[in-house]
């Protein structure tokens, strides 16, 4: 008798060993339909695999987390078998799933996006087939025997030891794979090939170069018409594409990575700053900086020329080796250092707003998102052991208040000890429990990733959602028992003893070039009025005016309204097309009316117009806008 759990602790009795479609079926017909996989005592399987002795079992439906995944990873073997269809000499290398889809990697002649529909066709049509997917297991000699004519493989298999090899076929195809898979090929409804590029066997330059084929698959086609769009709407939202029709920054050849912001860039800019320093200073933190360029002693006592050497930026001062700083830590501690502190002056929080640099990989640069010279809102705090709990709840509350003033939406991830750490068991408990412990009164769902930590202490990701509901990780909270000990920190205790300090290192923005990035594509270029680089445009109707203009802007600037005057001699109507097109939230035409009666006339980006307002019934509601910054509608809603 074979007896199996579910999940709601309901148990099925077998005279045999079921497979896990047998104990689908035994629920009904059509749930065995819905069925993608099975979770027997922790571990996916197929649906197809007996199971011999007493289990847990969990099904993995399409609405399950892990049910995307193995779809893909399914479709990545449709779209293997369809190129082998269809160009018989090509050699399949590695398959994997990936975030927003699957790749493979294969040697073959080159290919274009020309060629996308004939492979998609034949993708189609496997899917069509229904062709079930059936894991077989053979000896490696076997499994050399079965890929001799196919290098790539036989390296894999190689690599695997002496244990069984695991195969899936479906149909006559067959690949290297330890699965899961779906029951069948008849389940993957939206398929879609979205790009190709060159890759490299084993990420070696010296190997042999393949084509690497994008797709992506969803169980519903809906699902792929709304991910398409919405991939659209990203293409329309490119921050590199916005951000240079706008005017905000630049990249050139001269400084390859390193972003050149412009006069309206940095309007917005400052603007981030400002409200940084604002929440900050209300949060009990004080501001410092550190130098850009320290020598090679700091860094072999901070573990990053050892550790961090080959992305550091050096160069020799004096016969003295130096490296600009790709993190502000080090500098911190020395700041630290200077001090003499007792139990009662901490917690001591220092935010920097430091620019760092880091060597990055030409072909990995990609905008403002990957870049070799960026500032960090970085912050230290300097804390006692029984400080944790409510430093990390502060820091929680202030990632909260400073998001949702963007619209960001967000989740939290903690990461756990790695298998390579230092610091005492003691310690890592108490660490990880503290930040436990904050996020458990805090009250949010948060996902823990055992393991992932960093080698010096637990952290906590923050992963922002935009407009678009992609996620993007931004802000960490880490706890570091590493650093005060390389420096020997300290601080008096209440029993007149020396103590080391607990710190965390946290950032909110991130890279603040990366956060200005995920800005320009979260508003898509048409920010809120608090943010917006030009937030009034003054259009006098003909050169006679402009003085007039001018006036009206000199008024809106002593206000702090950030304002310029289009005095271009181009038409009306297209002037106020151009400022519509730069999403500019208020513009003001200036005729003879206006200048005689001392009014404006208002216009708003929804289209809507508003003739003779004062010039006080004007500023008061747009410098509360401002001031409040309001997130969406007008100051005349």
């Amino acid at each position: 008798m074979i007896n199996i759990t579910l999940p709601d602790n309901s148990i099925k009795s077998f005279d045999e060993s079921p497979s896990g479609m047998d104990v689908a079926l035994s629920i009904s017909e059509g749930f065995a339909r819905s069925c993608v996989a099975m979770d027997i005592n922790g571990t996916l399987f197929d649906l197809k695999k007996k199971i011999d002795s007493d289990a847990s079992l969990r099904f993995i439906t399409p609405k399950d987390d892990e049910a995307l995944e193995i779809l893909r990873h399914s479709a990545a073997h449709v779209m293997a078998e369809a190129v082998q269809n269809l160009y018989g000499g090509a050699l399949l290398t590695i398959g994997p799933v990936v975030e927003e889809g699957f790749y493979y990697d294969i040697d073959m002649p080159p290919v274009s996006e020309e060629d996308f529909p004939a492979i998609e066709a034949e993708m189609n049509k496997i899917v069509k087939e229904k062709k079930s997917f059936e894991r077989i297991v053979v000896s490696k000699e076997k499994a050399l025997e079965m890929f001799r004519n196919n290098p790539y493989k036989k390296e894999l298999i190689q690599e695997l030891g002496d244990e069984e090899i695991s195969l899936y076929r479906q149909g006559g195809f067959v690949d290297l794979c330890r699965g899961p898979h779906l029951p069948h090929t008849g389940m993957i409804k939206g398929l879609k090939l979205m790009k190709i590029s060159g890759a490299y066997w084993r990420a070696d330059q010296s190997r042999e170069q393949l084509q690497r084929l994008y797709g992506t698959a969803f169980f519903d086609k809906k699902e792929l018409k709304q991910y398409l769009y919405l991939m659209e709407e990203a293409k329309k939202r490119d921050h590199r594409k916005v951000g240079t029709r706008l005017g905000l920054f630049s990249f050139h050849q001269e400084a390859p990575g390193m972003p050149f912001f412009h006069p309206r860039g940095m309007d917005i800019w400052n603007v981030l700053l400002e409200y940084w320093r604002e929440e900050h200073r209300a949060a009990g933190y004080v501001e410092t900086k550190t130098p850009v360029m320290l020598n090679r002693r700091l860094w072999e006592q901070s573990g990053h020329w050892e550790n961090y050497r080959e992305n550091m930026y050096t160069s020799v001062v004096d016969d003295e080796e130096y490296a600009i700083k790709p993190m502000n830590c080090p500098g911190g501690m020395l700041l630290y250092r200077t001090g003499s502190y007792s139990y009662r002056d901490l917690p001591l929080r220092a935010g920097e707003i430091g620019l760092v640099h880091r060597h990055e990989l030409s072909g990995a640069l990609s905008g403002l998102f990957r870049v070799r010279a960026f500032h960090q809102d970085d912050a230290h705090i300097f804390m006692t052991q029984d400080q944790i709990e409510d430093e990390i709840l502060g820091v929680l509350k202030l990632v909260e208040r400073i998001y949702s003033r963007f619209g960001l939406g967000f989740h939290l991830e903690l990461s756990t000890r790695p298998e390579k750490s230092i610091g005492t068991d003691a310690q890592w408990d108490q660490a990880t429990g503290g930040l436990r412990r904050a996020l458990d009164k805090y009250g949010r769902d948060y996902i823990i990733n055992e393991g992932d930590g960093a080698f010096y202490g637990p952290k906590i990701d923050i992963h922002i959602k935009d407009a678009l509901g992609r996620t993007w990780q931004c802000g960490t909270v880490q706890l570091d028992m590493a650093l005060p000990e390389r420096f020997d920190l300290s601080y008096k205790g209440a029993d007149n003893e020396k103590h080391r300090p607990i710190m965390i290192h946290r950032v909110i923005y991130g890279s603040i070039e990366r956060f200005f990035g995920i800005l320009v594509e979260h508003f898509a270029g048409r920010f809120p009025l608090w943010l917006a680089p030009v937030q009034v445009v003054i259009l006098p109707i003909n050169d006679e005016l402009a003085g007039h203009a001018r006036k009206v802007g000199e008024k809106l600037m002593e206000k702090k309204i950030r304002c310029e005057v289009d005095s271009r001699s181009e038409s009306l109507k297209k002037k106020i097309r151009d400022a519509q097109t730069d999403y500019i939230p208020l513009i003001l035409t200036i005729g003879e009316k206006e200048r005689e009666t001392g009014t404006l006339s208002v216009r708003t980006l929804d289209g809507k117009v508003r003739m003779g307002v004062a010039m006080d019934d004007f500023t008061a509601p747009v410098m509360s806008h401002i001031k409040n910054r309001v997130l969406e509608g007008t100051p005349f809603d």
